[in-house]
């Protein structure tokens, strides 16, 4: 068996996946004392985002803010979003609870855990979660993925590597690929199922070669990582990016999406970019977008015929430029 065959192996033995052929597996967490949430009624799942985010402090030194902020966006839905003043990327981590199975996407940029215990926090949301709805967390399977292959979104996979009943994702493209049982990626959509909830995910290249975008099927925010996000948008490889950027037209166009919603913000509420590096954002732009943004930079992208730094009223399109500055007077393409 080579590897790829192996890979693949193990992600149909282990995880719930269907569609493309694949049958749900029947775990054992489905007999699980305790109330079943009904995820497939009432759709959307209503939801809010906060008015503000942890976003850093003038002095790093001085900040006195959690390293992670933890919003419940609904019941069953919490959002982390790491303080700057930790890291300047700020990532974004939806935390997303079905009745077997939980899904923790993009962990922070953040590796051992007496720097800040990523998975302390996620176990408290767990059992918070559990609590709620009689059950035991001891039931719960974790999924621990990651829209692409950045540090800033795989750093703290580690902290789970011990956990019991986790399975995590691995760092190379068949391992990510194989983890989601994907034998045609981009284009293939898979579904996974977190015991009634459904999340829907397909390959989105472009700022990186192995990158993914996942759709919940429950709130019905499309999440699509740093491929499109509030900043800049750093696009490695154009024509895969483009092409990604019309299946996620194609999607809403056949879909209900509340929200679309990136891992970073890199932009003030006035559309004024925040410098590379920055830990301190007081004014920044929400994180959740919509569709119709996401409509109208793409067809600003449609328009872009050459390397260089371009901005939407959403975001900035980087299309093939250095990715540690926005004012870019010498663009060049990746070779």
């Amino acid at each position: 068996m080579d590897r790829r065959s192996f890979l693949a192996y193990n992600a149909l033995a282990a995880l719930p996946l269907s569609g493309a052929g694949l049958s749900p597996l029947v775990g054992t967490a489905s007999a699980a004392i305790g109330r079943r949430i009904d995820f497939k009624s009432n759709l959307p799942a209503p939801g809010s985002f906060p008015k503000k985010w942890i976003a850093g402090s003038q002095s790093c030194m001085d900040n006195t803010d959690p390293p992670v902020q933890v919003h419940w966006y609904d019941p069953h839905t919490a959002i982390l979003r790491q303080n700057k003043a930790y890291s300047y990327e700020a990532p974004f981590a939806p935390l997303y609870f079905g009745n077997d199975r939980v899904l923790l996407l993009d962990e922070g940029f953040v590796q051992l855990r007496n720097d800040w215990d990523l998975r302390g926090v996620v176990d408290q949301c767990i059992e918070e979660w559990c609590s709620r709805n009689g059950r035991d967390p001891a039931d719960l399977e974790l999924l621990v993925a990651f829209s692409h292959l950045h540090a800033d979104h795989y750093a703290a996979v580690n902290q789970f590597a011990d956990r019991p009943k986790t399975r995590y994702m691995g760092l190379t493209h068949d391992e990510m690929v194989g983890f989601w049982g994907m034998t045609n990626f981009p284009e293939e959509r898979v579904t996974l199922d977190l015991g009634g909830r459904d999340i829907l995910i397909w390959g989105s290249p472009g700022h990186v070669v192995s990158e993914f975008t996942y759709y919940d099927s429950y709130t019905q925010i499309l999440y699509t990582g740093d491929m499109f996000y509030r900043g800049r948008c750093y696009i490695s490889f154009w024509q895969p990016w483009f092409d990604s950027m019309q299946r996620l037209i194609d999607f809403c166009d056949t879909h209900s999406v509340t929200h679309v919603m990136g891992c970073h913000v890199e932009i003030s509420n006035a559309g004024e970019d925040y410098a590379y590096g920055m830990t301190y954002q007081p004014n920044e732009a929400p994180v959740e977008m919509t569709v119709q943004q996401l409509r109208e930079a793409f067809e600003y992208a449609k328009t872009i015929t050459e390397p260089g730094i371009y901005f939407t009223g959403t975001v900035f399109l980087c299309n093939q430029t250095r990715g540690t500055t926005t004012i870019d007077t010498n663009p060049y393409r990746y070779s």
